[in-house]
């Protein structure tokens, strides 16, 4: 009989809740329903699907490429770590206070630009929406995590592409979850999944202030 590492179911666990926190797939469906509105139910689905695959090569060429653009950068993984979890931490706090800041959604300008395009799969939805700076360092950060593990590296990129699928199913049914859930139970949903988030933030600056050896280790 096979058991499965806990370590692994660990990995699994950490990967998905943080992809899950920073990319807010009920939340970019939220935004997503407004601004497609002028879209037809067939064109609706073509940009989901369109952005979310865009979003996702970007992804995976920050989790495969990110921790040797860094290297070359000369830049530490204590470092990384306590940088990411300071970005994972605004994100976190931002959502526990139902606020927009721009690393993990659109700004108020951003928002007013995407409504006159006639395609918005790269911009905003791709990128920002769902690829944004807090998912683009949450990645490599996990994947610098779980380097020289080619198992733990492996499932953080299937926690990636889980939350990418969701991600899909939420944008393909954005109004009816908009007019679901309303406001109110966005915000109550974004608040929960902030705490945690802002947990886990901390727990990566803790582990990067650790490892950079600045206290004696």
């Amino acid at each position: 009989m096979t058991t499965i590492r806990p370590d692994l179911i660990e990995t699994a666990l950490v990967a998905f809740t943080t992809f899950f926190a920073v990319i807010g797939p009920i939340d970019v469906a939220a935004i997503y329903a407004g601004l497609s509105t002028h879209l037809t139910p067939l064109e609706r689905r073509r940009t989901a699907i369109k952005g979310v695959l865009i979003a996702s090569v970007i992804l995976l060429l920050f989790a495969l490429f990110g921790k040797t653009l860094l290297g070359y950068l000369g830049i530490s993984l204590a470092a990384l770590k306590a940088a990411g979890g300071i970005l994972l931490l605004l994100v976190g706090i931002n959502m526990v206070m139902a606020h927009s800041s721009g690393i993990s959604s659109t700004t108020a300008d951003e928002n007013a630009e995407a409504v006159g395009r006639p395609d918005i799969s790269v911009f905003p939805l791709a990128t920002p929406l769902i690829a944004g700076a807090g998912t683009m360092g949450a990645v490599v950060l996990l994947m610098a995590n779980a380097a020289h593990d080619p198992a733990k590296m492996a499932v953080v990129i299937a926690a990636l592409i889980a939350v990418l699928v969701i991600c899909l199913g939420f944008l393909l049914i954005a109004s009816q979850i908009q007019k679901l859930l309303g406001v109110t139970g966005l915000n109550a949903i974004s608040r929960v999944i902030g705490v945690l988030l802002t947990a886990l933030a901390v727990q990566f600056i803790f582990d990067g202030i650790r490892g950079s050896q600045l206290f004696g280790g």
